[in-house]
């Protein structure tokens, strides 16, 4: 093979290598905290539902 395509294989490895190695961070996918209760959040939505007790 000629001088010519190991080069431009290389050079497409490398820019390969490249583009993966810079690659943005995975966002971050959990949840926001929950908005602490107030009057006014309590006024507009009423109050939240008890938590569920237990089954038997």
């Amino acid at each position: 093979m000629s001088p010519v395509i190991h080069l431009t294989l290389a050079g497409i490895l490398m820019l390969a290598v490249a583009a993966c190695s810079t690659a943005p961070a995975a966002p971050d996918l959990t949840p926001p905290p929950r908005r602490p209760l107030d009057a006014k959040t309590q006024l507009e939505y009423g109050n939240p539902p008890p938590p569920p007790g237990p089954r038997y």
